[in-house]
């Protein structure tokens, strides 16, 4: 049986493949990175420039925003796994179009099932509504909500953390709140009750 670096080796081979995909040919694939045994996942929304020229996801701007966050929780960036929804560079850096994001949707499920982690942070409002689709990020960030068995937690996407220092201090706090969360996993999922 294949281990899960292997699987997600061959899914990322399969992208690469799929001429189907928008924006193929235009950006490079940004597959994701990180432990293939996290226990917790970051998901954003789309590359970025820096994302594109790297071929890894959240390098520029916000990644480094994004690693002082892990510096902030004791986590090395290694020990969890990061990606977006959609792997590709949009033009301009503009949002990610709903059939690109459905395009992008089986990669990402799968990329998930093979990872299978306690807890799946959304990086901003595009990546929450991949799986809460009625959530406003203003009221649901830092509140776990328990879907499908896991822990899908809010968090402010760390480039509109860059634009206003509230957000700033909303997403560090929330940030912080992490380390309990994957702590006290059994007992929230235990508590909720759904799967």
């Amino acid at each position: 049986m294949e281990n899960k670096k292997e699987a997600l080796d061959k899914l990322k081979k399969e992208m690469e493949d799929d001429k189907e995909l928008p924006l193929y040919g235009q950006a490079n694939l940004v597959f994701g990175e990180g432990n293939s045994e996290a226990e917790v996942m970051f998901i954003g929304e789309a590359p970025g420039f820096h994302e594109d020229k790297f071929m890894r996801p959240f390098v520029g701007q916000a990644g480094k925003l994004l690693d002082k966050l892990f510096v902030l929780i004791n986590w090395p960036r290694e020990s969890v796994y990061i990606t977006n929804i959609v792997k590709r560079r949009p033009p301009e850096n503009r949002d990610p179009l709903p059939e690109e994001i459905e395009a992008y949707k089986s990669y990402l499920k799968k990329q998930i099932q093979v990872i299978n982690p306690k807890i799946i942070a959304t990086l901003g409002r595009f990546s929450m509504n991949y799986f809460l689709p009625d959530f406003k990020i203003s009221q649901s960030h830092g509140k776990g909500v328990i879907l499908r068995g896991k822990i899908i937690y809010p968090l402010y996407h760390p480039a509109a953390a860059l634009r206003a220092t509230a957000i700033l201090k909303e997403l560090e706090a929330d940030f912080k709140k992490l380390p309990t969360l994957l702590k006290n996993y059994d007992n929230v999922k235990a508590e909720a009750k759904i799967e």
